[in-house]
C-alpha cells in the first residue's frame, strides 16, 4: 500500500504532503464546527428556545466556515500539485541519466518502445500517487481517530467505538485486493508495453509492409495483441469495480450503523438532540476518507506497477566506468576472432578478423544479412563483443570511454536522424560554436548551399527527422554534419542507399576526398562504391570469406568475383532497359 522507494526518491515532496494532510484536517475541523452550529440551531428551534431571528449568528458562522473551507480545499489542491510536480522531472532525469550511463548498448537490455512508455505514461501515473494517494493514506487514519474522540465527548463512546472498529474493514478489503491487483497490473503493463512495441515497429516499417503487401498480416497480428490487451484491461476494471462495491458496502453500511446507534441513544434519552444530529451528519465522515483512499488506491497501484518496471530498469547493471582515451589520430582498428549474437539461439558473426590501418580506406561488403552492419554497431559501441577482441588505437573497445569513442569515430547510416529545428541548429550539434562561414563552406562541398539559399539559408526549419527534405538532401546534410565533426575515423554504413544518382555521386566524391586524410570504413552491398579501397573484406553469413584489393579479389574468382559479376550484369540490364 505504500512504496518507500518512491518516497525516498523525492524527499522534497514530503513537506507538501504534510501540508496537504494538515489542510485536509483543518477542513474536517471546519466541517465539524459547521455541523455543530447547525445541530445547535436545530435543537434550539425544536425546543423553542430560539426564534428565527436568533439564527443570524449561526448562519454567519456557517457561511464563514464554508468560505474558509473553500480556501483550505484550494490550498490542499495546490499542495497536491506541488507534491507531484518534482516527481515526474526527477524520475525522467533518472531514466535519462541511466540511459547515458548504459550508452548506445542500452537496446541490449530494454526496447526503446517500452522505455518510452515507462518514461511517459508510467511516470505520469506517479503524479496521482504523490499528489493524491500518499496524503490521503495518512489523512484516512487521522480523521477517524479525531472523530472518535469528538463522538465520545459528545456523549456516546459506544457509538464512537463501533464506528472506529468498522473503519479498518475498508483497508482490510484494500489489502485483500492488493494481492490480486499487483499480479494483474504487472500483467497489464507487460501487455501494454508489448502492444506499444509492436505498434511502433509496424509504424516505422509501414512503407516496407505496403511494398510487400504484408500490411494485412500485421494488421491481424495487431488486432490479436489488442484483443489480449483488452481482455487484461477488462480484468483490471472488473477487479476495481468489485473492490469498489466491497468498500462502498463497508463505508455506507458503517455510516448507516452510526446513524442507527445515535438515533437509538436519542430515543432512549441518553443523547441530546443536538449531539444526535451532530453524530448523524458526521457518521459518513468516519468512512469517507478511507473510501476516498480506496478510490485513489487503484490509480496508485497502476503507478506502482509502472514504477516497478522503472526501478527494474534503473537497477540494471551498468558497464564499468571506462577511462581509456584514444589518440587524436585514432590509430589502427583491429578485430580478432570476434563472435557476436543478438540472442543465444543464433550467432551473427563467426570469428571475424580484420584490420583497418590508420588513414586507410577499408571496404566491408556482402549480401544482406551477412553481418556487415553488425561490425559497424560493434565499432560504435552500440553492441557488446561476445568473444574475441576489438581494439582501436591499441586499446580494447570495452576500456575506451564513450566520450573518447564518439569524438574519434563518426557513423553515417542510411537513415540519419535529424531534430526539429533549423539547419544551423542541426549542424552545430556536430561542431558547437562553429561560425556561419564554416557551415556554408561544408554545405557548398555537399552541394546543399544553392538549395538552402533559395529557402531561408541556415535558418531553414527542418521538420521532424527532416521530413521536408528529399532522401538525397537528407543524406547530403548528414554528410555535412559528419564532416563538421572532423573525427579521424569515419564509418559509412550503406550511406548511399535509396537516394538519387546525383546525390550518390556527390556523397561518394566527398567520401573519397575524406580517404586522403582520414580512416574510412565503408560498409556497402554495392561493390562499385569500394573499388578504390585499400582492402576489401567479404562477408557471407557472418563469416569472413576473403579479403584483398579489388583486382586481387577478382583474380581469386571467389565470393567477391561472383557478387561483382552479378551486379555488373544487373547494371548492364538496367542501362539496356532505359
Amino acid at each position: 500500500m505504500f512504496d518507500k522507494r518512491l518516497m525516498a526518491l523525492c524527499p522534497e515532496s514530503r513537506k507538501y504532503i504534510i501540508g496537504n494532510i494538515l489542510l485536509q484536517w483543518l477542513e474536517l475541523c471546519l466541517n465539524t464546527v459547521m455541523i455543530f452550529l447547525i445541530a445547535r440551531a436545530i435543537e434550539g428551534l425544536y425546543a423553542g428556545t430560539r426564534s428565527t431571528q436568533d439564527l443570524l449568528l449561526p448562519l454567519m458562522g456557517v457561511l464563514g466556515t464554508v468560505a474558509i473551507r473553500f480556501f483550505t480545499a484550494k490550498g490542499a489542491a495546490r499542495m497536491s500539485y506541488l507534491a507531484s510536480r518534482t516527481v515526474k522531472q526527477k524520475m525522467r532525469e533518472l531514466i535519462y541519466g541511466k540511459l547515458l550511463r548504459l550508452g548506445g548498448a542500452y537496446r541490449e537490455k530494454v526496447s526503446t518502445a517500452e522505455l518510452v512508455q515507462e518514461s511517459v505514461e508510467g511516470v505520469d501515473q506517479l503524479e496521482s500517487y504523490f499528489g493524491q494517494y500518499v496524503p490521503q493514506f495518512f489523512y484516512a487514519f487521522l480523521a477517524p481517530i479525531m472523530l472518535f474522540f469528538l463522538f465520545g465527548f459528545a456523549g456516546s463512546w459506544s457509538t464512537a467505538a463501533v464506528l472506529l472498529i468498522c473503519v479498518p474493514l475498508i483497508p482490510a478489503a484494500i489489502m485483500m485486493v492488493q494481492k490480486i491487483a499487483k499480479k494483474l497490473l504487472a500483467k497489464y503493463w507487460g501487455q501494454y508495453t508489448q502492444l506499444g512495441s509492436t505498434f511502433l515497429e509496424n509504424l516505422q516499417g509501414m512503407t516496407t509492409l505496403k511494398t510487400y503487401q504484408a500490411d494485412a498480416y500485421k494488421n491481424q497480428q495487431m488486432n490479436e495483441e489488442s484483443e489480449h490487451f483488452r481482455l487484461v484491461t477488462m480484468k483490471v476494471l472488473t477487479m476495481q469495480l468489485n473492490s469498489i462495491i466491497i468498500m462502498d458496502l463497508f463505508a455506507y453500511g458503517g455510516a448507516a450503523l452510526g446513524i442507527l446507534l445515535a438515533t437509538k441513544a436519542f430515543v432512549s434519552g441518553s443523547l441530546g438532540l443536538a449531539n444526535c444530529i451532530f453524530m448523524i451528519l458526521l457518521s459518513a465522515d468516519f468512512f469517507l476518507p478511507m473510501r476516498r483512499l480506496g478510490s485513489y488506491f487503484h490509480v496508485a497501484m497502476n503507478g506502482m506497477a509502472a514504477s516497478d518496471k522503472i526501478f527494474k530498469f534503473l537497477g540494471l547493471d551498468e558497464p564499468a566506468k571506462k577511462e581509456g582515451r584514444l589518440p587524436e589520430d585514432g590509430g589502427e582498428i583491429e578485430m580478432r576472432d570476434v563472435r557476436f549474437s543478438y540472442d543465444e539461439e543464433r550467432e551473427i558473426l563467426h570469428g571475424v578478423s580484420l584490420k583497418a590501418p590508420q588513414n586507410s580506406f577499408i571496404g566491408i561488403v556482402g549480401e544482406s544479412g551477412s553481418g556487415k552492419s553488425t561490425i559497424g554497431s560493434l565499432l560504435m559501441g552500440r553492441s557488446t563483443v561476445g568473444s574475441g577482441t576489438l581494439t582501436i588505437g591499441g586499446q580494447a573497445i570495452d576500456a575506451i570511454s564513450e566520450e573518447s569513442l564518439m569524438r574519434t569515430l563518426t557513423y553515417i547510416g542510411h537513415n540519419s536522424t535529424f531534430f526539429r529545428g533549423t539547419v544551423r541548429e542541426n549542424l552545430l550539434l556536430a561542431a558547437p560554436g562553429e561560425t556561419d562561414e564554416a557551415l556554408w563552406r561544408v554545405l557548398e562541398r555537399c552541394q546543399l548551399a544553392p538549395f538552402l539559399r533559395e529557402e531561408k539559408g541556415l535558418d531553414t526549419v527542418l521538420l521532424e527527422n527532416a521530413g521536408n527534405l528529399s532522401g538525397g538532401q537528407r543524406q547530403r546534410l548528414a554528410l555535412a554534419r559528419a564532416i563538421l565533426h572532423d573525427s579521424p575515423i569515419y564509418i559509412f554504413d550503406e550511406a548511399t542507399s535509396n537516394i538519387d544518382i546525383e546525390s550518390e555521386e556527390w556523397i561518394l566524391r566527398q567520401i573519397h576526398h575524406l580517404t586522403k586524410t582520414k580512416t574510412v570504413i565503408m560498409i556497402s552491398h554495392r561493390l562499385m562504391n569500394v573499388v578504390g579501397a585499400d582492402t576489401i573484406y567479404v562477408l557471407e553469413n557472418g563469416t569472413l570469406m576473403e579479403s584483398g584489393s579489388h583486382e586481387a579479389l577478382l583474380e581469386k574468382q571467389g565470393v567477391y568475383a561472383r557478387l561483382w559479376q552479378t551486379q555488373q550484369a544487373l547494371d548492364q540490364f538496367g542501362k539496356e532497359a532505359v
